[in-house]
């Protein structure tokens, strides 16, 4: 049986998918054949009507022929169809076809992968670390327009994040037809595939037992993995062409009437709030508490069952009172300028309230400490009255709950003493008449607000800007592929986000990077914080990353005095090891 690993898939060596994969392979060109079917790979096409309208579906699909002559067909919806338009509530799509793995014999030996999302919006496939060009030359990417160009065997592309934002853009141009035709061998194997996945911008999943199972196994598994990364290109935007300097930043933000800012957990980390993916965030100081899955933490099933495990965290979390940073207050500023559609937040800390934000504008999808609740009665408090329970780490109880609990608890003991076993009665007794900070749980829907608003906003929206977060929480994380295709996306976080295409990315830290966007362009914004003036006289500098593709980086003295350090340490450090090897030799 092939067993796809449904935790979060280690990273992929060549050697755990080789399958004959030391062929050496020359040099080849484009070519106009489609891929040698008798290997076991095809690409059929239909467009009907002869036509490529994105009002058709191009009807392709990946085929697997078996030894025994039975075929598996895999299908992927048209590039041609995916405009990035919003057709319906829901959160991914209506051209994405769900189409599964299907197979006429009604295999059972294969665990099949679809393209929904877990709670980080991950998949059996996940995103790629990408490599660093070492030179200049390294980043000049594949000519891939160019039908003289010579495309270099698979296992020779150096993968950075340029050559997989031109290969994404030649999938959706062209057609996922011409785009296997391009990139795979006649005859390709699972390596070949794999590689593929992974130039799209993918890690494959980890397959547990790969080298004990039939090569045409593996080979079935390896399409599937590149139908749901053919799929998850399809319904991910594609970069504009022309906006990608400054000026064009400069010019969108002077221009636009409807921005939409979408927010997560780096806008508040100057304050000490921790985010929660970093390695020095959230889920990270919990798995140094001994949680197998930090996430647990916020999970509903979770606290009905034990709310202590929240309670004896919460404090680390907590919004302090009347903060703010200077990206909060450039919310604000947007929304005295009369451009703020709406700031769309992953925030729990309610801090946008403390500049002013009005309720209106905001929109907060997970939730906030604002208000709690009791969980099984629903009366609703002042978030800030839970604070000093949460601070002392002690269950804080819903007063018009308190004699139905003691009774029900009553209950409970004498079932234990009675020694009767399990009770689906007594099941979440722990958490009756608990109170609950009103923040969204795994397990929980969002609140309504997000539904109402959301589908209006992003067909009114002239520019999206995404600020502090890794956008791996659906459905929030689908808000970028859901914006239309013509308006320009900006992204300011401290890395970058490898699943996604925005057309200009400031890195760097949230208050640094607007300071410099706004008091260092011809902007000429003054933003109304304490901070903005220091921060702005700290030495900001913006580092040209790659022009051509809007990648660029901010940092303050201080930052670029630690990083110079840092190199410093590593180098003595090398020439120390260096030394003790030509001693030991």
């Amino acid at each position: 049986m092939v067993e796809i690993d449904r935790g979060r898939p280690d990273r992929m060596s060549s050697t755990e998918t080789s399958v004959d994969s030391n062929e050496s392979r020359p040099k080849r060109t484009k070519r106009s054949s489609s891929v040698d079917y008798s290997q076991g790979l095809s690409v059929q096409t239909d467009i009907r009507n002869g036509s490529t309208d994105t009002t058709d579906k191009e009807k392709n699909s990946i085929n697997y022929i078996q030894l025994d002559g039975k075929k598996v067909e895999l299908e992927v919806i048209s590039s041609s169809s995916s405009d990035n338009s919003d057709n319906s509530d829901g959160e991914d799509s209506s051209a994405i076809e769900e189409t599964a793995f299907t197979n006429a014999t009604n295999d059972n030996n294969y665990e099949n992968s679809d393209n929904s999302e877990d709670e980080d919006g991950d998949s059996d496939i996940s995103e790629l670390e990408f490599e660093q060009p070492t030179s200049p030359e390294d980043d000049i990417g594949l000519d891939l327009f160019n039908k003289e160009a010579v495309i270099p065997p698979l296992s020779e592309i150096r993968i950075t994040k340029k050559v997989s934002s031109q290969v994404r853009k030649y999938l959706k141009t062209e057609g996922h037809g011409k785009f296997l035709d391009l990139f795979l061998p006649p005859g390709p194997t699972p390596d070949d595939i794999f590689t593929l996945v992974k130039l799209l911008g993918f890690q494959p999943p980890k397959i547990r037992g790969l080298r004990t199972l039939p090569s045409d196994v593996i080979l079935r598994a390896s399409i599937t993995c590149l139908k749901n990364a053919i799929n998850k290109v399809i319904r991910t935007r594609t970069r504009l062409p022309d906006f990608h300097e400054i000026k064009h930043v400069v010019d969108a933000l002077s221009k636009a009437e409807n921005i939409i800012i979408l927010t997560g957990a780096g806008i508040s980390t100057s304050l000490g709030i921790p985010d929660f993916r970093s390695s020095q965030g959230f889920y990270s100081k919990m798995r140094n508490l001994g949680l197998d899955d930090p996430q647990e933490v916020f999970s509903l099933d979770v606290f009905r069952r034990d709310p202590s495990i929240f309670y004896s965290i919460a404090y680390m979390i907590l919004p302090p009172e009347d903060s703010s940073t200077p990206l909060h207050a450039f919310i604000k500023l947007l929304q005295d300028k009369g451009k703020l559609l709406r700031n769309y937040t992953q925030n729990i800390d309610n801090l946008e309230g403390n500049v002013g934000v009005l309720p209106e504008k905001l929109v907060q999808c997970h939730g906030s400490f604002a208000t709690a609740s009791c969980i099984t009665c629903k009366y609703n408090i002042p978030g800030e009255t839970l604070y000093p329970n949460l601070r002392s780490k002690k269950i804080a109880y819903c007063p018009f709950c308190e004699s139905e609990r003691k009774a029900l608890l009553k209950k409970f003991e004498k079932h234990e003493d009675e020694g009767l076993g399990y009770s689906s009665r007594f099941q979440y007794v722990k958490s009756f008449g608990v109170m609950k900070p009103d923040i969204t749980f795994f397990g929980e829907n969002l609140p309504d607000r997000y539904h109402d608003t959301i589908k209006e906003d992003i067909e009114k929206c002239d520019l999206l800007i995404t600020i502090g977060t890794s956008l791996k929480v659906a459905p929030v994380s689908e808000i970028v592929n859901r914006i239309p295709a013509h308006v320009p996306q900006i992204l300011i976080n401290r890395d970058p986000i490898n699943h996604c295409e925005f057309d200009v990315e400031f890195l760097g830290y949230c208050d640094q990077a607007i300071t410099w966007i706004c008091g260092k362009t011809d902007l000429s914004w003054e933003i109304p914080h304490p901070k903005y003036k220091e921060i702005l006289d700290s030495g900001l500098e913006l580092e040209v990353i790659d022009q051509e593709y809007g990648r660029y980086r901010i940092t303050d003295a201080d930052e670029r005095l630690k990083e110079r350090l840092t190199k410093l340490e590593e180098t003595k450090k090398l020439d120390i090891e260096t030394q003790g090897a030509v001693r030991d030799e």
